[in-house]
């Protein structure tokens, strides 16, 4: 197994680190613009490659699960005793952080990739601002149009409350060890007003057309179809990728209208 400093990666914690100063550059220039003076929380550090650039910032605080990389941290990073935070972000109340709204920023475990965008969808009123590395996968899923293969759950259930924008690939080589997988850089940032919607309602509609996505929505959500009117409507002769963000919302709607 690689090493780092002495310290062995976890791979099931989805340890792969970054070396290449040119893409910490690129990310790090990409915090300070997206998120605009806001408190910081970068999740997941490890080793600190990232830290190292943002420890100058003013409001800034570092969450990790793995209590080698915690005394690591402390070591590399002394002035930042007292930011550097131990404890499962996925567990965490982001209450306890900062007393404001601030911005998530890190490279991300991609073992827990998801949970950490559904974590913050929950804590929408906190978080305003995300900035990270994925999976290149599933950054391109979370910030897909509707009609592309990658447009599914999470990427209605996140567009819902934040814009969401796709910015650079991250190579292989950038890491150690390298992954086995491209990564990509996104940003999500809080829509300034909600959709009008039950957003309960919403996502149980979403999960029970995308769950059945090979089928058309007269077939997914026909459970939902129980007025003349409703059914006559041409959007269930589509699947549930072929239709709008925005579409979605009308259609859940009306569902709920005539339920």
């Amino acid at each position: 197994m690689a090493k780092h400093k002495h310290i062995h990666l976890n791979k099931s914690l989805g340890q792969h680190f970054l070396k290449d100063d040119y893409v910490l550059t690129q990310i790090y220039e990409s915090i300070l613009e997206n998120t605009q003076g806001l408190p910081l929380l970068e999740v997941g550090p490890g080793a600190g490659a990232l830290s190292g650039y943002l420890q100058e910032q003013k409001k800034y605080k570092l969450v990790e699960f793995d209590s080698r990389w915690v005394k690591h941290l402390k070591e590399e990073y002394p002035d930042l005793q007292d930011e550097i935070i131990q404890a499962d972000f996925l567990q965490a109340s982001l209450k306890e952080f900062f007393d404001e709204p601030f911005a998530v920023v890190g490279n991300f475990p991609y073992n827990i990739s998801s949970q950490i965008v559904f974590k913050i969808i929950d804590n929408k009123e906190t978080v305003p601002v995300m900035l990270g590395m994925f999976q290149k996968e599933m950054a391109r899923r979370i910030c897909a149009k509707e009609g592309s293969k990658e447009f599914g759950i999470i990427t209605v259930l996140t567009q819902l409350f934040y814009e969401t924008t796709y910015l650079f690939d991250v190579p292989r080589e950038a890491f150690n060890p390298p992954p086995k997988v491209m990564s990509g850089v996104m940003v999500m940032k809080r829509r300034k007003t909600d959709f009008a919607v039950n957003p309960v309602f919403f996502k149980t509609m979403v999960k029970l057309a995308f769950n059945q996505r090979r089928k058309t929505l007269r077939n997914s959500l026909k459970q939902y179809i129980n007025n003349d009117e409703v059914k006559a409507l041409e959007v269930f002769n589509l699947r549930p990728e072929q239709v709008s963000l925005d579409g979605l919302i009308n259609l859940a709607n009306i569902l709920e209208l005539y339920n």
